[in-house]
């Protein structure tokens, strides 16, 4: 495995960043979308819309080798992420982050990049005064539910269904703390073993 790591984007990563959503869009998630949703996917318009949040500092991308295999981006939890059902509003609404979107490439999966992009995300996000973050996280995406679990971030109980082009996509919120620390720990899974009686 070649060099991984993870750094801040930059202006020149915003079409790396677009073929990523694009990759993961088409492949994980092509379940969860609509049909056609990626057929009219604009690479150059999706591009040029991560160019606001990279250049504000909101995007930080995994690299493994020369090539860009995921990113994360989040900032400050809006109030309409962070309300309830009722529409209350956590008194420390003011201090929690938002994961707005963590993305690898399948190909790339297993090698530790969603865990090193969200403790660097989550690093950020504290510099910045954030004490804790969500996340949404489409119900029947189970990898990711998994992954977040694994960081000891939670469901609190709070769905929410979006209009995926017609077609219903319900998210549930998770939740943790942002005093995370990579640590790989590879399962007989990751490593493709047989499991020894």
């Amino acid at each position: 495995m070649a060099l991984a790591s993870v750094r801040p984007a930059t202006a020149a990563d915003a079409t790396a960043v677009a073929q990523v959503q694009r990759t993961v869009w088409t492949s994980a998630y092509a379940e969860l979308l609509p049909p056609g949703a990626v057929d009219g996917f604009d690479a150059d318009a999706v591009a040029r819309a991560w160019a606001d949040p990279i250049a504000a500092g909101a995007v930080r991308i995994a690299v493994e080798g020369d090539a860009v295999v995921g990113f994360c981006a989040a900032g400050p939890a809006s109030a309409e992420d962070l309300a309830d059902a009722a529409g209350a509003v956590p008194e420390d609404a003011s201090s929690v982050g938002l994961v707005a979107a963590l993305l690898v490439e399948p190909r790339w999966g297993r090698r530790g990049h969603a865990g090193r992009l969200l403790v660097e995300t989550a690093a950020a996000l504290r510099a910045a005064g954030a004490t804790r973050a969500i996340a949404w996280v489409p119900e029947r995406d189970v990898a990711s539910r998994r992954f977040y679990e694994r960081a000891g971030w939670d469901p609190d109980g709070t769905v929410r269904t979006l209009d995926a082009g017609g077609r219903p996509l319900r998210e549930i919120r998770v939740g943790g703390t942002l005093d995370l620390e990579f640590r790989p720990e590879p399962s007989l899974d990751d490593l493709d073993l047989p499991l020894l009686p």
